[in-house]
């Protein structure tokens, strides 16, 4: 017998497009929505409990530290830190594209070519100026 199938298929949509909160910023007023790293030695965040905050997948501070994830790429994705330079970012991205990782920032800190020359122009006619 043929199978059955739905008329309409719905679209599957694999990449997260929730963000990443701070613990218990729903509840709290005083607590910014902007994500910071759990750090208790109790806390349920940190321990990864089912239902909790989701936390990024794995922090990149330098290339080496892809090579990790050679053998996980479908299941674990990058993220850059905080505290990485952009020469550092530029090379991480470039080197996640080799391996075939996914970068969840990868236009962090990174300006365009047209941004840099116009930012050297408008430098110029700075120091020009009397």
């Amino acid at each position: 017998m043929a199978d059955l199938r739905p008329l309409v298929k719905p679209k599957i949509i694999r990449n997260r497009t929730k963000k990443f909160i701070w613990h218990q910023s729903d509840r709290y007023v005083k607590i910014k929505c902007n994500w910071w790293k759990p750090r208790g030695t109790d806390n349920r965040a940190r321990r990864r409990f089912k239902g909790q905050i989701l936390m990024p997948n794995f922090l990149v501070h330098k290339v080496e530290e892809l090579e990790v994830l050679l053998t996980c790429n479908r299941s674990y994705c990058v993220d850059s830190a905080h505290s990485v330079s952009s020469r550092n970012r530029k090379a991480v991205v470039e080197r996640a594209a080799q391996l075939a990782l996914r970068v969840t920032n990868p236009n962090a800190r990174l300006r365009s070519k047209e941004n840099e020359q116009t930012a050297y122009v408008h430098i110029v006619f700075v120091l020009i100026k009397p």
